[in-house]
């Protein structure tokens, strides 16, 4: 089951049965994203990223979740579970996961979508039923690297710092000045993501939040991936956000486009 956004000329479809990610995201007719089942963009929860063997502590308690991405867990269970509808119509639509084994916390996440005629917003919200947990939310986009008649994507911010990589794929722990592509790597932009994709010639999207990390991802020819995500890989140990019965963790991220003119 899929539910269908428009407005103008842009177009979402919502594959709530497959982990409630967007499938499809048209402007115009041309399709942005890669298509396929595990691609698309995909809601990062109850963390974003790797977690270091899987494991992340609470208090005293260490727990062990699935190795998915050896010798780690990545991206949480969100993109893999069925979502219910709460609310939808020709523009906006809200949907609710609860949270379950192997997550060792009850929970719920709220993940919501609004289109206009040029932007999406889309906002994700998590409440605990009882004890508080470190949490992550995020998004992971798909875009195409070539939407079939230009040049490739260009990706264009200006973070202020790189969190440096390890041979293991996780942050050593060090801030780095930002290097150059191609990137599997976490930045800093401590105003706000701000980052802009641009199609020469044929679209401009520019992806903002108020959260301060985003991780680029390049490193495959078919697509690109710009995730916006309330904190950095392996966070639930490194920099922990306690979700709370009177504090639960929300972020929203837009992105608007505009139509390029051909030179």
């Amino acid at each position: 089951m899929t539910t269908q956004l428009s407005a103008g000329g842009a177009e979402v479809t919502v594959d709530q049965e497959n982990g409630c990610r967007i499938s499809s995201l048209r402007i115009d007719g041309t399709e942005l994203l890669r298509q396929g089942e595990k691609y698309g963009v995909f809601p990062m929860v109850p963390w974003c990223g790797r977690i270091e063997l899987g494991q992340f502590r609470n208090g005293g308690v260490r727990h062990q979740m699935p190795v998915n991405e050896p010798p780690h867990a990545i991206h949480g269970f969100g993109r893999d579970a069925a979502w219910k509808p709460a609310r939808a119509d020709k523009t906006e639509a809200a949907f609710v996961y609860d949270l379950a084994e192997p997550w060792p916390y009850p929970g719920r996440v709220t993940q919501t979508f609004e289109l206009t005629e040029s932007s999406l917003t889309l906002g994700m919200g998590v409440e605990t039923y009882g004890d508080s947990f470190p949490a992550q939310v995020g998004w992971h986009p798909w875009f195409r690297r070539n939407l079939g008649d230009g040049d490739d994507v260009r990706i264009g911010f200006d973070p202020r710092w790189q969190e440096e990589r390890g041979d293991d794929h996780l942050p050593t722990g060090r801030r780095i000045d930002p290097l150059p592509g191609p990137w599997d790597d976490c930045f800093g932009m401590p105003y706000g993501v701000d980052v802009t994709l641009t199609w020469p010639g044929a679209l401009e999207l520019r992806i903002t939040s108020r959260t301060e990390w985003v991780v680029v991802y390049d490193e495959q020819p078919e697509a690109v991936c710009v995730e916006p995500q309330s904190g950095p890989p392996n966070g639930l140990n490194t920099l922990p956000r306690l979700v709370t019965p009177v504090d639960p963790l929300e972020l929203t991220t837009t992105w608007t486009w505009r139509r390029l003119d051909r030179a």
